[in-house]
């Protein structure tokens, strides 16, 4: 009798923990609990602890309230220019009411997906390879307005389609790679002529800058160079014109006799003998006349005084250093001085003579004696 007992209370405590799991129902959180009895609907239990009758009621569906994502496979498409490329897809949904989800379709997920592949095939079909490939924004706004539209009525919201992956088939693959390798090819081509264009433009540049600075360049040297010409004529003008002042004041100074004329005549003469070329010596005729001059202190040369009578005359030598004219009149000035000055020492010389051009020579002297040139005392 104690065991019989023993075992009922067993078996009515196993009773009451089924009771309890029967009665008390816990739904997690984000979670929806269809709860039907004798297989028709009755309500929605919630997130938290529920109370059903056990038995009697029945959660037929645990629906998942949070944001799902389902990539799809990827699937063949034919594009408007009968070209095939596979797609796949991302769809990111959520169940708003869990009794259309549950009642409304079988799966709402294999729905989803075969919508999805239906609408894709429509929007790619109006759109070539090129129009394909460039517009996913496009696509991704047609599947999310169509899905949206069709899934209400299931109780899902598609938040959103994005389009994973377009993949055309390898021989257009193949081309497309060829297309952008000659485009790039192009490209750098075209950056290398420019390139190389402007290496032109700035190399010609440069030569044209250095050609007119180097002409620049020859001009002021030429310049210079034809300052410095000119500075040194002047200078060796004025030099050759003090040297002639000079010798010619000294000669005033010296005051100069026949025998010294006749002595410088003399050392003149050796040097008409110089020059390997000089095979025959002509001995002028004067030489005796000469060599009388050089001994006799009894008559003079015509125009050489014996005695000067009155002050000497002096000449003005001007500065010591050359001094460079300003002006082309003092070149003119200072060459008028020059000139006046050697025909005055003409004149000295020979009182008779008017010019060279214009005077002839003295009756009974010998005609190869120069008109100019002294004769010797008789």
């Amino acid at each position: 009798m104690p065991l019989v007992l023993l075992i009922l209370a067993v078996l009515l405590l196993l009773f009451v923990v089924v009771l309890l799991a029967k009665t008390v129902r816990i739904i997690p959180q984000a979670r929806a609990g269809v709860v039907e009895r004798f297989g028709k609907y009755l309500k929605t239990l919630p997130a938290g602890l529920n109370i059903v009758v056990p038995f009697v009621d029945k959660v037929r569906y645990l629906i998942d309230l949070r944001e799902q994502v389902v990539s799809f496979p990827p699937q063949p498409v034919i594009t408007e220019d009968n070209l095939v490329v596979s797609i796949d897809t991302v769809i990111y949904f959520q169940v708003t009411d869990p009794i259309a989800a549950t009642y409304e379709i079988a799966n709402y997920i294999q729905a989803v997906e075969q919508l999805t592949m239906t609408t894709l095939r429509n929007i790619v079909g109006g759109m070539d390879l090129e129009q394909t490939l460039t517009s996913r924004e496009e696509i991704n706004n047609g599947l999310r307005g169509v899905l949206d539209e069709a899934t209400g009525k299931w109780g899902i919201r598609v938040n959103r389609v994005e389009i994973k992956g377009i993949d055309p088939p390898p021989s257009i693959k193949d081309a497309m790679e060829k297309q952008m390798r000659a485009d790039r090819d192009k490209r750098a081509l075209i950056l290398t002529a420019e390139g190389q264009r402007q290496s032109a433009i700035l190399t010609a540049e440069g030569n044209k800058q250095s050609a007119i600075l180097n002409a620049e360049g020859q001009r002021e040297s030429q310049i210079l160079s034809a300052q410095g010409d000119r500075e040194a004529a002047i200078l060796r003008a004025q030099g050759e014109g003090q040297a002639i002042q000079t010798v010619f004041q000294a000669i005033h100074d010296g005051q100069p006799d026949q025998s010294l004329l006749a002595y410088q005549y003399l050392q003149m003469m050796p040097k008409i003998a110089e020059g390997d070329a000089n095979k025959v010596w002509i001995v002028p005729s004067e030489i005796g006349k000469a060599l009388e001059g050089l001994g006799s202190t009894m008559t003079n040369l015509q125009g050489i005084p014996k005695e000067v009578d009155g002050p000497l005359k002096r000449v003005d030598m001007g500065p010591s250093e050359p001094q460079e004219p300003k002006t082309d009149s003092e070149l003119r000035q200072t060459s008028a001085a020059v000139e006046a000055a050697i025909a005055e020492a003409a004149d000295a010389a020979n009182p008779g003579r008017t010019t060279k051009a214009t005077s002839t020579p003295p009756t009974g002297t010998d005609p190869a004696i120069d008109p100019g040139e002294v004769p010797p005392a008789q």
